[in-house]
């Protein structure tokens, strides 16, 4: 891992292009999928969790094709098919036949997908302030698929996030509007969901007859008071997945991992190590 930057970690050839992932701990995998945030890596968004799940499981956690610091090549097409196909490719290239797998918001969309589509590489399936359901784009996601990058504007958006807005420092809007402005990063998220943008909310759906085929045990979490993905999508979730359970986290914004880190992780450990 970088010492100048946690956020970088390892890299692999994934198809064209190479992937930055961060690959700890020991026994059976845990497949991190990260969040559509401006200039979100997979280290910012689960920072607090990977040396936690570390402790009993292997713990993959990559920056998708065009975030982070992956490989970004002219003309990359991002949607959920070549995303899917991204996800996979890294569990070939590390010789991961079968995961543990967690989405958060976008992630979880992704995760979905993957679920439906490649059943026999997922154990059991976590999914966190989910899309893949169709709701109407509240004003948070708007908001933040339309971030035009400047301090206010990303203070605004970690007040969306979060609940506690004690987390909300000057510090933190700081060190997240630094990260969207990073070369290529602006411009790869911005193509990515052009307005109107509730066509990207359909475009991540999967069909409730193909979720309700999803036999894998399931579990739903979701912040209560989330402004970004309403709490309706998880529990649609909880209604089509037969082999699924639901936790709400109350005053708690769509930064679960985050707000309640500790009682998180214990969740996702049980989650996994019960049989």
């Amino acid at each position: 891992m970088s010492e100048k930057n946690p956020e970088i970690a390892k890299t692999i050839q994934t198809g064209k292009f190479k992937t930055n992932y961060h690959d700890q701990g020991e026994g059976e995998p845990v497949f991190l999928i990260h969040g559509s945030g401006p200039g979100v890596t997979a280290w910012a968004n689960w920072r607090l969790v990977i040396p936690e799940l570390a402790k009993d499981f292997r713990v993959v956690a990559p920056d998708m094709a065009g975030f982070g610091y992956t490989e970004r090549l002219p003309n990359d097409d991002y949607n959920m098919e070549n995303w899917v196909n991204h996800a996979i490719s890294l569990m070939d290239a590390l010789g991961i036949e079968r995961t543990n797998l967690v989405g958060n918001s976008f992630g979880g969309a992704l995760a979905l997908a993957l679920a439906i589509k490649h059943p026999e590489r997922v154990n059991k399936l976590l999914l966190m302030g989910s899309v893949g359901v169709h709701f109407d784009i509240t004003p948070g996601l708007d908001a933040v698929w339309g971030y035009e990058p400047s301090i206010e504007n990303m203070r605004k958006l970690l007040d969306i996030f979060a609940f506690n807005r004690e987390l909300v420092s000057d510090e933190l809007a700081e060190l997240r509007y630094q990260a969207s402005i990073r070369p290529g990063f602006q411009e790869s998220f911005s193509a990515m969901f052009p307005a109107p943008r509730q066509r990207w909310v359909d475009a991540m759906m999967s069909s409730e007859s193909e979720i309700k085929k999803i036999s894998h045990e399931t579990l739903i979490v979701h912040g209560r008071e989330d402004e970004v993905i309403p709490l309706s999508t998880s529990l649609k979730l909880f209604e089509l997945i037969e082999n699924s359970q639901l936790h709400l986290f109350g005053r708690c914004g769509h930064w679960t991992q985050i707000e309640h880190t500790a009682r998180f992780n214990r969740l996702v450990r049980d989650f996994f190590l019960n049989t």
